[in-house]
């Protein structure tokens, strides 16, 4: 009877002490929570002493011994075919002691390819300048947990960054999701680099302005007599009526130019359908304003009267270049006129002001450009090396790296002591233009990189420097990022709000076109009223509300 009591005793205990270290194999080991985390997968995974042993916590390298990680990578046609190969990834393995594989993706089927390999669970570690729109983050991080929290990682191990989201608190505002996670790492412009920021500023064509006698417009009333000017004069002499007096890739960039001339807009490019009513303090749904409707009658205007290139709604930006390159445009919205149409004659304009008085450069694009350039996944062994391996390029150093090299070899330093490309790249023997020349050593172009621009080592026309000086006075006071959504306002927004953003769209072309006359205004905005507008709005503000309180 004792032995059977003795024995019954044994049993109870080794099966507690069997729940008690399957309780504490389990603890910890949820992946990206801490070096814990990392240091129970890499064990699990007979990865010896795991990833805590392995990890420097600063400095470089940035483990003793080497790992590689697999990368899921976005790639724009203009770049090397072979990531590893290039100068700045073969230079970083080496002294980081981490090999990184990147699977490329062309940009064009990423949004396919990225949501396949999500929806079957064939990823990799992580997803490099891949795109993942806010709704993305939400759905494979806070829903499903693909993508791992990255709070206590950025705070352990990533002091650039967090320093980067303490400076700058629209930033952590922009990237947190409505659950309280940040699940990636951004492409972040300094909100004090204002020409990357403006990005197509309005140019126009100084050679013409001087022909004419006239300086640079200063409001929207001497723009209208320049643009009538150019189509009135031959200012190319060859006895034909083909100068263009405003030309460019898309009706809407029109817009968005001039709506801060009626003080539209007031919160930058982030938000093209709300902004601030600065009378009432409150959100306003500004497409619908008034004074928005003069905008489009003034565009209208220009249409009519055909100081518009009339194949501003169906011409691609490659014809739009050719088209420039033939030096017949008296004014464009582009990145820069003279690298687009090879001329040296455009110079950017300033804030134009308004009928009311507003000058208000509204034309600001949001320094957060792409929140999910980068996330890690919950298959990645080494979160903890993988942010550190993140961290770097966005400090100073890692930065310059990135964009510009290693001095002496990609680029050198002016007496000035501002930076430019060697001769390889700037005027390459082999015909090469510098976008071309780039390639074997970098990887930025097209953009999408997780990594901090500023203007200190990001390589830019000295022209859209100027440009960016100019509207410096009058940008928006507040640009705001990009609001993020729970997953019920997120199915709204994406089904009804995006049929009221396309219907507006439609009608605002039919509007400019003279398609639609402006007497059916009052029709049209009781269209969108019905369409859910109070709904939208209302999603909105608790977005907005949340995005304050982060």
């Amino acid at each position: 009877m004792k032995r059977n009591q003795w024995g019954s005793l044994l049993l109870v205990a080794v099966v507690t002490l069997t729940l008690l270290l399957s309780a504490c194999g389990k603890e910890g080991s949820s992946p990206g929570t801490g070096s814990q985390g990392g240091e129970a997968q890499g064990e699990a995974k007979g990865e010896g002493q795991g990833e805590a042993g392995n990890l420097n916590p600063s400095g470089f390298p940035i483990v003793k011994e080497p790992i590689s990680l697999t990368f899921f990578t976005g790639k724009d046609a203009t770049n090397s075919s072979k990531f590893e190969e290039t100068l700045v990834w073969k230079e970083y393995a080496k002294k980081t002691n981490i090999q990184v594989n990147f699977q490329l993706v062309p940009f064009e089927s990423l949004t396919e390819k990225r949501n396949l390999a999500l929806a079957s669970g064939d990823y990799p570690d992580a997803f490099y300048t891949a795109r993942l729109s806010a709704n993305d983050l939400m759905k494979y991080g806070s829903q499903q947990g693909v993508l791992i929290p990255l709070n206590d990682l950025i705070d352990q191990y990533a002091p650039n960054f967090k320093k980067l989201l303490d400076q700058y608190p629209d930033l952590r505002k922009g990237l947190t999701m409505p659950d309280g996670n940040i699940y990636s790492f951004p492409t972040f412009y300094s909100p004090e680099f204002l020409p990357v920021l403006i990005g197509t500023p309005l140019w126009i064509n100084k050679k013409w302005l001087d022909q004419l006698n006239m300086q640079e417009p200063q409001t929207i009333e001497d723009y209208y007599k320049y643009l009538q000017a150019v189509k009135t004069t031959d200012l190319n002499g060859n006895g034909q009526a083909d100068e263009i007096p405003y030309s460019g890739s898309s009706v809407n960039v029109i817009k968005y130019q001039f709506q801060g001339a009626w003080g539209l807009g007031n919160r930058g490019l982030g938000h093209l359908y709300i902004d601030m009513d600065p009378d009432k303090d409150q959100l306003r749904f500004y497409r619908l304003d008034p004074k928005y409707k003069e905008v489009l009658e003034f565009i209208h205007k220009l249409y009519a009267e055909e100081l518009i290139d009339p194949e501003i709604f169906t011409i691609k930006d490659a014809a739009f270049r050719a088209k420039g390159a033939e030096g017949n445009i008296g004014s464009a919205i582009t990145n820069n006129a003279g690298t687009a149409f090879n001329l040296d004659h455009y110079v950017g304009l300033g804030a134009l002001k308004g009928p009311y008085g507003d000058q208000l450069y509204s034309h600001v694009g949001v320094p957060l450009v792409q929140p999910g350039s980068m996330a890690i996944t919950n298959k990645n062994k080494y979160p903890e090396a993988t942010v550190r391996w993140m961290d770097y390029f966005y400090g100073n150093e890692g930065a310059l790296f990135y964009f510009m090299g290693i001095e002496g070899v990609t680029y050198t330093k002016k007496p000035d002591g501002s930076l430019e490309y060697v001769e390889d790249i700037t005027n390459n023997p082999n015909g090469l233009t510098m976008t071309q020349a780039r390639t074997k050593y970098f990887t930025w172009n097209g953009g999408s990189y997780p990594a901090i621009v500023q203007e200190e080592y990001f390589p830019m026309q000295p022209s859209s420097i100027e440009a960016g000086k100019k509207v410096a006075e009058y940008k928006p006071s507040v640009i705001w990022n990009k609001f993020n959504y729970t997953e019920e306002e997120s199915e709204f927004m994406m089904s009804v709000g995006a049929d009221i953003q396309t219907f507006i769209l439609e009608t605002e072309a039919k509007l400019i076109a003279g398609d639609m006359p402006f007497s059916e205004w009052d029709k049209y905005v009781d269209t969108v009223k019905k369409m859910g507008l109070d709904k939208y709005m209302e999603i909105e503000q608790a977005a907005y509300e949340r995005y304050n309180n982060q």
